[in-house]
């Protein structure tokens, strides 16, 4: 992934580097397992250790691979130049590239899912912090885009908590689904290589041995993984486009903050765009772009082939760095995003109590005129105020059909705002607990 949209920390996991330790942790260990059950001497176990300390250098392993045209061979051949090759000899016993590679995979994707966890606990924090903030802030709802009934900010802020924490749980369950390594050795018979020594390396590396491997690990594990993350994304462009449309000029019931020096347009200096989360809308179709290709990798030839491996090597680093880059763009937009209190009751009262139509509806059918009336009272009404601006209460209270069922007081009382906010706290303490 480009910088631009990178965090060190998740560069790390996939970085040369880190793939290479992780492959001698792999060797290493089973070693240790292979001597423990006396399948090579314990001397030559503990030689290779040796390397323990070596930074493995990535130049060196690429120029032995433009010759192997063989990335496993060529770090072995590497690891054998630090520890000698009679004892080396030893290394990768009974063992196949995927017991390898797919292990590692799957404890970086492990890793990789800690960040990630890290970044919604972040936006999980904002968005608590800013819906108890503005549980009581009163804003319009909208359906289809258009003025609905009266909400609250904090409602808005809420169903983004319980989307996120929704996240939160698949994620948690997406890690488990990945945590799995394989030393199972060709087509995964372990015929030239014991099951003990999945296990202990599997438990060295805080994985479970996957059940049945063939050649590889399943990857309907991936596929779920990479669906989970693109489910994520998904979250992250439903709270971006919300934001993207409250920062509208005609709307402003919020914006994003903008700093001291901050330029908006190139053009036009008066300009303060929604970039971030038009960013994050962006993003979000990044990491969307690795579901269809991790879904598509579960079929395989037989035990094992390796049309998924190209797919993962580009999906692995890019879709998770840009997920994190993503949930942290997020929470910090989250924290920092400004809310206009005036504003919302602003766009709220726009066409003058036009969106308490349903309650005086509902009264009218419970004064006893039919439905079918009650809504043609209503929407007769209601379209004075859309098509002439006229006022919605003062039109019901001079419309002789409606004051023959409502009294006056009865058709004042049904446009108390506090009506439609009754229920906050029980919705709050829904989503957080009591």
């Amino acid at each position: 992934m480009i910088p631009r949209y990178s965090r060190p920390d998740m560069v790390t996991i996939w970085s040369p580097e880190t793939k290479f330790r992780i492959w001698f942790e792999i060797e290493a260990h089973a070693c240790d397992a292979l001597a423990a059950i006396g399948v090579i001497p314990k001397e030559s176990a503990a030689a290779v250790w040796k390397a323990r300390d070596v930074t493995f250098d990535v130049a060196r392993i690429d120029e032995i691979e433009a010759v192997t045209k063989h990335d496993v061979i060529a770090f072995l051949t590497h690891l054998a130049e630090h520890i000698g090759a009679e004892e080396a000899r030893f290394v990768h016993q009974g063992m196949t590239s995927s017991d390898v590679l797919d292990t590692t995979f799957n404890l970086q994707l492990v890793r990789a899912t800690d960040l990630l966890l890290v970044g919604l606990d972040r936006v999980l924090a904002a968005l608590k912090s800013r819906a108890f903030e503005h549980k009581n802030t009163v804003r319009i709802g909208r359906s289809h885009g258009i003025h609905a009934e009266p909400t609250t900010m904090g409602l808005t802020f809420a169903r983004f908590y319980a989307e996120m924490d929704r996240n939160r749980t698949r994620l948690m369950t997406a890690r488990a689904e990945i945590a799995t390594g394989a030393i199972s050795g060709a087509v995964g018979t372990f015929a030239n290589i014991d099951p003990s020594v999945e296990e202990h390396v599997c438990a060295q590396l805080g994985l479970t041995p996957e059940p049945i491997s063939t050649q590889v690990i399943p990857r309907d594990r991936h596929a779920m993984y990479f669906a989970t993350l693109g489910v994520i994304a998904s979250s992250i462009e439903n709270i971006a486009i919300e934001i993207r449309h409250m920062q509208r000029t005609e709307v402003l019931e919020a914006e994003e903050f903008f700093s001291p020096g901050q330029k908006g347009s190139s053009a036009m200096p008066h300009k303060r765009n929604p970039v971030l989360s038009e960013n994050l809308t962006g993003l979000a179709r990044l990491v969307r772009m690795s579901v269809i290709p991790a879904l598509e990798n579960v079929a395989l030839w037989h035990e094992r082939d390796i049309s998924h491996s190209s797919v993962e090597r580009a999906i692995g680093p890019d879709t998770t760095i840009t997920l994190d880059f993503a949930l942290h763009r997020l929470g910090g937009l989250v924290e920092k995003l400004v809310v206009y209190p005036e504003n919302c009751l602003k766009n709220m009262n726009q066409f003058k109590g036009l969106v308490m139509s349903q309650r005086v509806l509902l009264a009218l059918t419970q004064a006893g005129v039919s439905r079918e009336d009650s809504y043609r009272l209503v929407q007769r009404n209601a379209m004075k105020v859309w098509e002439h601006g006229a006022d919605f209460k003062t039109e019901l209270l001079g419309d002789p059909e409606v004051t023959a069922a409502l009294t006056p007081a009865q058709i004042e009382e049904k446009f108390d705002i506090g009506y439609h906010t009754k229920h906050v706290d029980t919705i709050f303490k829904r989503v957080f607990g009591a």
